[in-house]
């Protein structure tokens, strides 16, 4: 059990909402299996300003970020690693001590979710959505050399995202003559408690695609229920949420972190 006290070192999810967050449970565990001392903890931010001004001043050694804030926090850092500037977006910071330095690893935790079912060099990847995690994800799969397709209900969004991405942009609409190996949901559509939502109509799924969503509760969306059926492959939200932890993690403490431990934590809390 860690002991609380002055010198506990305090990291946490800052986002809004972030009390469905299971943020909290997986690293908490995670640091205790360790040995680590730190405590994780969910920081609701109304204005991502004064709260970075907050994490400063009580001294906060890390930070998940979360919507709304991985594209508007870059500003409040003093750092922003290579591969994040790239990518626009930030997911996770690192105190050192005397800078506030800005990670993605967003596009880590895709990447190694999809790398275990499947080669994504000369494949079709289709996105839906145009915000931070489609950014992260996007950059990464461009990085291993898949072929991007951008699928937005806001044209202007999903323009600007596939033109920052070099990759082509369809309105939903169009969705059927897109060529599609994989197809990724970045989008709330399917979260709960709306788990009803499906950010495509099913008839435009088939059973030549590997689909993946990037929600975790519920683990199995509408989404990929639906893909299922029809015996297309799935990837629920928990692997790339899993991973993209360990490594904020690892960035967090310098140790290795305990993958299999924070898998099935998540997938016991979410009744898996």
């Amino acid at each position: 059990m860690t002991v609380i006290n002055g010198t506990t070192p305090v990291y946490g999810v800052i986002g809004n909402p972030v009390a469905h967050s299971l943020g909290p449970l997986m690293h908490n565990r995670a640091f205790a299996r360790v040995g680590h001392p730190g405590v994780y903890v969910a920081f609701k931010a109304r204005d991502i300003g004064p709260a970075m001004d907050g994490i400063r001043a009580l001294n906060i050694q890390g930070l998940s970020v979360t919507i709304p804030y991985k594209e508007t926090i870059l500003p409040y850092l003093d750092q922003v690693d290579d591969a994040a500037r790239n990518i626009g977006a930030v997911n996770t910071v690192v105190n050192d001590g005397e800078k506030l330095i800005g990670y993605n690893t967003d596009a880590y935790g895709a990447i190694k979710a999809l790398s275990e079912k499947t080669r994504i060099k000369d494949k079709d990847v289709v996105i839906i959505g145009a915000g931070g995690a489609a950014r992260a994800i996007g950059f990464g799969i461009i990085k291993e050399g898949g072929r991007l397709h951008v699928i937005n209900r806001s044209i202007k969004r999903g323009e600007k995202l596939a033109e920052f991405l070099g990759a082509s942009f369809h309105p939903p609409a169009k969705f059927n003559y897109v060529p599609c190996d994989i197809l990724i949901n970045t989008t709330p559509v399917g979260m709960s408690p709306d788990i009803e939502g499906m950010p495509i109509p099913q008839e435009q799924l088939n059973s030549h695609m590997l689909v993946m969503d990037i929600i975790y509760n519920p683990v199995k969306t509408r989404l990929l229920e639906s893909a299922e059926k029809i015996g297309a492959g799935i990837i629920d939200g928990v692997p790339m949420f899993v991973y993209q932890g360990a490594r904020q993690f690892e960035l967090w403490t310098g140790l290795n972190a305990p993958v299999d431990l924070m898998k099935n934590v998540v997938y016991e809390a979410l009744g898996e």
